[in-house]
């Protein structure tokens, strides 16, 4: 097993990580400041994809492309929040769940309607196209190295505004005593629309960002969703930094285990029950990380202690 192979499995591990943030940190805020469960944050990656493969379609520019993901998403979560979340606050869990598992069925009806059933794609741009050398001799693709340093420019962003900002500051006063800011005079129904957009924008940019790597189609979001709420388990409810290590600690452990374990257990098995036993190891990895986690720390990595 080559060193050049594993470097460039732990660098895919990564990206896909990056990606997972993206679509973690506005929910890890969502749920951690309002307290709600979005089922809905999915719906957003997949209009973030379906805007950005539409515009790139239509002017052959990727910025614009990315533009417009960032602006359909924040337009659609904040639409969201105004018309159907906004009711829901203060309510039970099962309620903030059917709510939000019907705007999924919304959201893939009316995508379907407009774009078709047939998938979409968006071209990775010439100039972010080939591969690049990095140190140690490692060839890589220059499209999933600009999506690392480019999430780690965004989580770098998102951790300054929530530390050194007055939003920021407000964020997190309304992660702690919603009621408390309220009679300070800070308008908490705003606050909390523009929370509602920035983490809808961040999942239309990660839809916008994995677009150009996998086909753009209906219900793309659901399974990124799944293993988001495992992101934001392990890192902890509202954290920024959790969400980071999270999402990095998750991407790994999948990327990592699906290309590793089948090919260890073939010095024990035979290939084909390698293979098989090991992809099944491979898809419960994250799970028994969680787990694991959870029974070391039971709010998460970087959760706020009991």
């Amino acid at each position: 097993m080559s060193f050049a192979l594993i470097a460039e499995q732990i660098l895919n591990g990564v990206q896909f990580g990056i990606m997972l943030f993206l679509m973690a940190a506005g929910l890890t805020l969502i749920f951690g400041v309002m307290g709600l469960i979005n089922l809905a944050h999915g719906s957003l990656f997949m209009v973030g994809a379906f805007a950005a493969a539409a515009v790139a379609g239509a002017t052959g520019s990727f910025l614009l492309a990315l533009l417009a993901a960032l602006t359909a998403a924040a337009i659609a979560g904040a639409l969201v929040e105004l018309v159907v979340i906004r009711r829901l606050y203060g309510k039970d869990h099962l309620d903030q769940v059917l709510a939000t598992f019907a705007l999924i069925l919304i959201f893939s009806e009316g995508t379907r309607w407009l774009f078709g059933s047939f998938p979409l794609y968006l071209s990775i741009p010439s100039y972010l196209s080939g591969p690049i050398s990095l140190p140690g001799g490692i060839e890589y693709s220059l499209y999933r190295t600009a999506l690392i340093a480019a999430g780690l420019v965004i989580a770098l962003g998102l951790g300054l505004m929530i530390t050194r900002t007055r939003i920021g500051v407000q964020v997190r006063a309304g992660e702690n005593d919603r009621e408390m800011i309220a009679a300070l005079g800070i308008d908490i129904s705003k606050l909390y629309t523009l929370i509602f957009a920035l983490g809808a924008a961040l999942a239309g940019l990660a839809g916008a960002l994995v677009g150009a790597i996998q086909s753009v189609q209906v219900g793309m979001g659901e399974p990124v969703l799944i293993l988001a709420f495992v992101v934001i388990v392990i890192g902890g409810i509202g954290s920024i930094k959790g969400a980071l290590i999270g999402s990095i600690l998750v991407g790994l452990t999948d990327t990592l285990g699906s290309v590793f374990l089948p090919q260890a257990l073939r010095l024990v098995m035979d290939a084909s029950s390698a293979t098989a036993v090991g992809s099944s190891i491979a898809s419960m990895a994250i799970y028994i990380l969680m787990g694991v986690v959870l029974i070391w720390r039971p709010t998460g990595l970087f959760g706020a202690r009991f």
